[in-house]
């Protein structure tokens, strides 16, 4: 039996190059599950769900995360990564509005396709890396650029895009170029 990651690590991440190679194979398959049954069904989604999709039973799954939480946790962890790499490629220069909407479109499109991000959006942890004072950055130069409000915040972002998410959910709105259409309305209330 491989021993589940050192409490503290993400198990998602965790080097598993010393274990077994079945082990491996048997939790990179439990990983890429959990992403798509997470994805695809939100927090609601089962511990038995990812494992059957895995091809693995349950003990399996839960040798690597001993709790559901653990794996929403993962799951929640590897979305906010994309999300902060995805804010952290958006480029500086220009006009920043046009950047602004191209990036909430993109991350609109995205979550369009995946349950569990649209569900934790609202209270994701941006505090990777420079994500908040990349968008922060972005809509400072809008602001000066005057495409935005000059009382435009973070915050105010957040809130719009969140409440597009949510609502888009519990419609069950799937379409990607809907989500990107409701981000870019949702944006356009910032407009002076």
């Amino acid at each position: 039996m491989s021993p589940a990651p050192p409490p503290g690590e993400d198990p998602v991440t965790a080097d598993w190059s010393d274990r077994r190679a079945d082990a491996r194979r048997n939790h990179e398959r439990v990983v890429a599950a959990a992403l798509e049954v997470f994805a695809e069904r939100g927090l609601e989604a089962t511990v038995p769900e990812v494992a059957a999709r895995a091809g693995v039973g349950k003990a399996t799954v839960y040798r690597s995360f001993p709790a559901k939480d653990d794996l929403i946790a993962a799951v929640a962890r590897h979305e906010i990564t994309w999300l902060t790499r995805r804010i952290a490629a958006a480029p500086t220069d220009g006009d920043a509005f046009t950047t602004l909407q191209a990036l909430f479109g993109d991350i609109a499109e995205h979550v369009a396709g995946n349950r569990v991000l649209a569900e934790i959006l609202p209270t994701a942890p941006l505090r990777e890396g420079d994500a908040p004072d990349h968008v922060e950055h972005l809509l400072a130069t809008a602001r000066d650029q005057g495409t935005v409000r000059p009382d435009a915040t973070v915050q105010d972002i957040k809130v719009l895009i969140s409440g597009c998410s949510r609502a888009l959910t519990d419609l069950g709105v799937h379409d990607p170029a809907q989500w990107r259409r409701y981000a870019t309305l949702a944006l356009n209330a910032l407009r002076p």
